[in-house]
């Protein structure tokens, strides 16, 4: 009875606090529309991608905080720049994707950097790149709840359009559906998603909650709903899972969150039934276990 009564306190104590029931609404709410953009990010091969543009709204947001402007919008700006830039250098010079997004985001990020040193407080500043779930203000919740829905009334309206963009561009180009639009829907979808998370775990981090949910289902299962699914549970889990342990630990709540689904994706790494890599030794070991039946038969007299 000790035991279930700690339990219960571990849980409600927290609650008791304003902060704490905001930072849950925030964590759970940015990690769910992370983790439904994540599936598509998975299957594309946007990785490098979602980093890019992370990192690259650290100068939106630098200006924002010196004109007085929303953080939200400076970061809108930089984030949708940043993916407009990287396509415009990509078709007009020789250089390869995976390296002009590269260039982009590093030149964006010291960009950043530098103005950051030209601020006389850097505070707020240093909440952005590391996050302040604890301490976001009622227009900040608005913003989270309000950027969110945006990006999930657009999946729900364009998800079959998306995941056939994700899986076969070629016929989907064919019966009629224009894949560059689709990829400027998903990249505009990708700078309104981080900067949702932005709250949450902040600049360094947010690549992370846009990846390893849809990562992880990516391990579990393949079917794409149930990827869905799946991934959306592991956000909101780690979510209240980071909250309520950075609390009680006195750490960095961005961090737990991000830890919390660091080990989701390790246990299914490791022991996913489908595609885990204790769960693949297990499958070939009865088959490596079974005799030869075409050496019995050359056995015999």
């Amino acid at each position: 009875m000790d035991a279930l009564t700690a339990a219960v306190d571990w849980f409600a104590v927290p609650l008791q606090f304003e902060f704490v029931r905001r930072a849950l609404l925030v964590a759970v709410v940015a990690g769910a529309v992370c983790a439904v953009l994540s599936c598509w990010m998975t299957l594309v091969g946007w990785s490098l991608m979602g980093d890019a543009v992370s990192h690259a709204v650290l100068p939106g947001v630098v200006l924002s905080y010196m004109f007085g402007l929303p953080f939200a919008l400076g970061a809108l700006v930089f984030g949708a720049g940043s993916v407009a830039l990287i396509g415009v250098v990509n078709r007009t010079s020789r250089v390869k994707e995976d390296a002009v997004i590269g260039v982009v985001f590093t030149a964006l990020f010291a960009l950043g950097l530098v103005l950051i040193s030209t601020v006389p407080s850097q505070t707020d500043l240093g909440h952005i790149l590391f996050g302040n779930v604890l301490g976001v203000s009622d227009t900040e919740i608005l913003q989270v709840v309000v950027l969110a829905a945006v990006v999930l009334v657009v999946v729900w309206f364009k998800h079959r359009d998306l995941t056939l963009y994700a899986f076969d561009r070629t016929h989907a180009h064919a019966i009629g559906v224009n894949p560059r639009l689709l990829e400027t829907l998903l990249l505009g979808l990708l700078a309104v998603t981080v900067v949702v998370a932005l709250q949450a775990v902040g600049i360094i981090l947010v690549v992370a909650m846009v990846i390893v949910p849809g990562a992880t289902a990516y391990l579990l299962t393949d079917r794409f709903e149930r990827m869905l699914v799946i991934s959306v549970g592991i956000a909101v889990v780690a979510a209240v899972a980071g909250v309520f342990v950075s609390y009680h630990a006195n750490v960095s709540t961005g961090g737990c969150v991000v830890l919390a689904q660091a080990s989701a994706f390790t246990l299914a790494y490791l022991f996913s039934p489908l595609h885990g890599v204790l769960g693949r030794r297990r499958r070939r070991a009865p088959s490596a276990a079974l005799p030869d039946p075409g050496a019995q038969s050359t056995a015999r007299p």
